[in-house]
């Protein structure tokens, strides 16, 4: 009896701690699992973000929050420094060796290019707005015109109407020289006389507008970028960005491309683009967290940068910014390019 009567409460107290147990090792499976599946995200980014697996595939959409899945990393890299039960040395390893990764494809664009820009060197300052079906109000973009004193204006989706509203606005006394074409869905104003205008020849969904500006004796070839979409077809939108590459590679070092690309940086046609023969301003200057879309669609600031001025090697960028206009869902780019010489 008086062994009967001690065991009793040992096996309860077994039984209870062995739950506690129990419960405990479901607790770290669960954290771990709901840790795993956190970091699934960047890793998933990343290997596309390294394979180019984005191009002409829907992968073109997540890849543009490539840059959101570092503080991803970082958090979980944090969690399992912070808390022992996730603590694992080789799956911090993992983690590390996974962050540092991502941090390595997006910290050239914050380090600004050592380019060095003669004082007397040409200067042409250009803009480029997705006018949102001419839905920009035109008053506020003709004052960003004549406070930036813009030479080229790039404008997108301006249709007829929003021609009339702005030369209404008096954006024809700043910039009085045109490639107007709404039926392309883009057009250039500029303070100089435009020469060699009309469509692009490119394979792009709806044809490009170009140009040819004179500064300080040298040509300098305009094209003003409205690219199809990716959300709508990324194998058009990527034969969209080929088609640029190619002409970006026949077009010599004094070329501007400005628009909406409907691209990041992280996308793997915007990065052959730059690879056949251009610079993304932004980056060359550091500007790496520019955002340029949405703006006015929700509470939240605008999440990532599709809104590009592209140059080649003839070219510098000295100063590079974004503003505001209202009625449209873009952001304007502002850049001030110098052209340097015996290039």
């Amino acid at each position: 009896m008086t062994d009967t009567a001690v065991s009793a409460p040992q096996t309860a107290d077994r039984q209870q701690t062995d739950a506690r147990r129990s419960r405990r090792r479901l607790a770290r499976l669960a954290a771990r699992l709901a840790l795993g599946a956190v970091l699934a995200v960047p890793l998933t980014l990343l290997i596309v973000r390294l394979t180019g697996l984005d191009a002409g595939t829907p992968l073109a959409v997540p890849i543009v929050l490539f840059p959101y899945s570092v503080a991803l990393g970082l958090l979980g890299l944090g969690l399992m420094l912070a808390v022992a039960t996730l603590r694992s040395r080789w799956a911090v390893i993992v983690v590390a060796a996974l962050t540092a990764a991502q941090v390595a494809l997006l910290a050239p664009r914050f380090i600004p290019d050592q380019q060095s820009v003669p004082a007397q060197a040409a200067i042409l300052r250009v803009a480029t707005l997705n006018a949102n079906v001419g839905a920009a109000d035109p008053a506020a973009l003709v004052r960003l015109v004549r406070t930036e004193r813009i030479d080229v204006l790039s404008v997108q989706q301006l249709p007829v109407a929003g021609i009339a509203a702005l030369t209404e606005a008096g954006l024809d006394t700043l910039l009085p020289y045109h490639e107007l074409r709404p039926e392309y869905d883009s057009s250039i104003y500029s303070r100089f006389p435009l020469t060699r205008g009309g469509p692009l020849q490119a394979d792009t969904a709806w044809p490009q507008t170009t140009a040819e500006v004179t500064v300080d004796g040298r040509t300098v070839r305009l094209v003003a970028v409205h690219t199809y979409y990716p959300v709508g077809d990324a194998d058009r939108w990527t034969r969209d960005m080929r088609a640029l590459a190619s002409v970006a590679r026949d077009s010599g070092p004094d070329t501007v491309l400005l628009g909406d690309f409907n691209a990041t940086l992280d996308q793997t046609p915007m990065r052959e683009l730059l690879a056949a023969g251009l610079t993304d301003t932004h980056a060359e200057l550091g500007r790496g967290w520019a955002r340029t879309w949405p703006v006015g669609m929700t509470l939240l600031p605008p999440l990532v940068q599709i809104d590009h001025v592209l140059h080649g090697s003839g070219l510098a960028g000295v100063s590079v910014g974004e503003r505001t206009v209202p009625g449209t869902d873009h952001r304007a780019v502002v850049a001030v390019l110098a052209l340097l010489p015996g290039k």
